[in-house]
């Protein structure tokens, strides 16, 4: 237990609380309060999140973009690839172990 804490579970609390006074106290005397930060923290929380969905949105739409063009392009290169090998073509690779000599 002593290892999670970093020393005697006690006297870590007791330094912890200690501290947390001392922040209060300071924030206190800065106009903070609790319960602004906590939604603070949810308004960040909110945008964060809007922020994403608006980024995987606008992704998408990147997306959609290209693929008008690349897909198309991509099929017509592999129907031309395969109707080219159909073709049955008997010339020997210089470069395949098993060519006639």
């Amino acid at each position: 237990m002593e290892r999670f804490f970093g020393g005697n579970p006690a006297l870590v609390l007791l330094r912890l609380a200690i501290l947390s006074l001392i922040v209060g106290v300071v924030l206190a005397a800065l106009g903070f309060s609790p319960f602004e930060i906590l939604d603070s923290l949810r308004r960040l929380a909110e945008r964060i999140y809007d922020m994403g969905f608006a980024a995987v949105e606008k992704a998408f739409r990147y997306f959609l973009l290209g693929a008008v063009i690349v897909f198309p392009v991509w099929l017509v290169v592999r129907v031309l690839k395969s109707l080219g090998r159909s073709g049955g073509s008997n010339v020997v690779d210089a470069t395949s172990p098993n060519r006639e000599a």
